[in-house]
């Protein structure tokens, strides 16, 4: 599943451009066919990356269970062109995932993010799943800055 900046570049491209792609997938004992398949495919293992040299965007596999915060992710959206399929973050998980990097390690970049998100994806978020998340992390201040930052009362 695509998730992290990766995924909020999808749901707002024009305010945020990620430049590797996160994807939770698990493998368990069939890791190393995945490591196969990526490297059939030109990908190289880099420290915790994989790189192509055709490719600026780097592929990173971050372990599972997905989850946000303390809880585990149970739905996702799923994206088709054609024969592909992508599985995505919802746009509300997506929020949520940018303000974990904001309310966990004041990364204001990850706020923007969230907020870009959100503004265009604005009919699909769901903001008492986020508040009601924020306070379950103790961190509802991060919550009303994020609705401030989106013109609404805190």
């Amino acid at each position: 599943m695509l998730t992290g900046g990766s995924a909020a570049t999808v749901y707002a491209p024009s305010a945020y451009q990620s430049r590797d792609l996160d994807f939770v997938i698990q493998f368990g004992s069939r890791q190393a066919e995945g490591a196969q398949v990526l490297s059939a495919l030109g990908y190289q293992l880099s420290g915790n990356f994989y790189v192509h040299g055709q490719n600026d965007l780097t592929l990173d596999f971050p372990p599972g269970p997905l989850s946000v915060g303390g809880d585990v992710v149970t739905r996702w959206d799923t994206l088709r062109e054609g024969d592909l399929v992508l599985h995505i973050l919802d746009p509300t998980d997506s929020c949520r995932d940018r303000l974990a990097g904001f309310i966990f390690w004041h990364d204001r970049g990850s706020l923007d993010q969230a907020v870009a998100v959100a503004m265009s994806q604005h009919a699909r978020i769901d903001l008492d799943r986020i508040r009601d998340w924020c306070r379950r992390e103790r961190r509802i201040e991060g919550f009303s800055e994020f609705r401030r930052r989106l013109g609404q009362p805190a």
